[in-house]
């Protein structure tokens, strides 16, 4: 009997996978006319609304930076298709902007740090304030851009970012731009280059007092999310940098979870859904993001 009941459990657990697959929505792709730093700049966005006219709250989205810029150039997703489809399955709409210097937006790369390797030893004094500024004028330009949408909520919006796009949102929180009810930050940070470096990235210090600036200005609730295992920066320093943050006097909330098993914890939004999603859902509640 147990030999016919496998079979039975393996082809409901394929076709639950496979209508799961189905179900799951693609982003519209769209070209947003934003204005950053005073110029009109085309900037190609990903967009996930729910069904119906809205107004939805909403979600904008800060990706990540590769290393090289062949890789950045090729970038197709700014947010992860699941972590999209996680939030329309919670009505609330997402935008994630491609940066300028990435994927099909193109143009300059206003986003480099100044590091430097020789080996494994960083040669260079990086400038990652310089980093974050530059990438929030973009979550400002499509927030500005957002609030003139009649299908967005004005007053239910979050900002969230992985890596560079965590950093960007942290930077973008101390501006306490109205209608922000949150910030999340996955994986934040800039200097990583764990090929020669793993686990400790460039002059982290640099970043401690980057992150001690914002922190000093934001005055909204914020959730950092660091996997125990990101080879990028280590399981230290991402908790040295929330605390200068928090020392600012804000709400915020660090969360180390476990080790993402066989994958580099820096690809915790992408793998660890079943790792962020609890604390990411109790902040959501408790931001109010949903509330009518």
């Amino acid at each position: 009997m147990l030999a016919l009941v496998r079979p039975v459990l393996m082809l409901l657990l394929m076709v639950c996978s496979a209508l799961a697959m189905a179900q799951r929505a693609e982003p519209e792709i769209t070209v947003l006319p934003l204005v950053i730093n005073g110029k009109r700049t085309d900037v190609v966005a990903h967009i996930y609304k729910p069904e119906g006219e809205g107004p939805f709250p909403l979600v904008i989205h800060s990706h990540g930076r590769a290393g090289a810029p062949e890789d950045r150039a090729k970038l197709q997703y700014p947010v992860p298709v699941g972590h999209g489809n996680y939030w329309l399955r919670k009505g609330v709409a997402v935008v994630a902007p491609v940066r300028p210097g990435y994927g099909e937006t193109g143009g300059d790369d206003v986003e480099h740090s100044g590091t430097r390797w020789k080996g494994a030893t960083c040669t260079t004094e990086p400038d990652f304030t310089r980093v974050a500024v530059n990438a929030r004028r973009t979550v400002v330009a499509t927030y500005e851009w957002a609030q003139k949408q009649p299908w967005v909520r004005p007053d239910r919006i979050l900002i969230q970012g992985q890596s560079v796009g965590g950093l960007t949102t942290v930077a973008t929180a101390a501006l306490n731009l109205p209608g922000v009810v949150g910030t999340v930050n996955f994986a934040g940070g800039s200097g990583g280059y764990p090929e020669v470096s793993p686990a400790k990235s460039c002059k982290p210090d640099n970043l401690t007092r980057t992150f001690r600036e914002f922190g000093g200005q934001a005055r909204g609730p914020s959730l950092w999310l660091y996997a125990a295992n990101d080879q990028y920066w280590g399981a230290d320093m991402p908790r040295a940098w929330h605390e200068a943050y928090a020392a600012g006097g804000s709400d915020s909330t660090f969360v180390m979870t476990g080790t993402l098993v066989n994958r580099d914890g820096h690809q915790l939004l992408l793998h660890g859904g079943r790792m962020w999603s609890v604390p990411l859902d109790a902040f959501i509640k408790k931001v109010g993001l949903l509330a009518p």
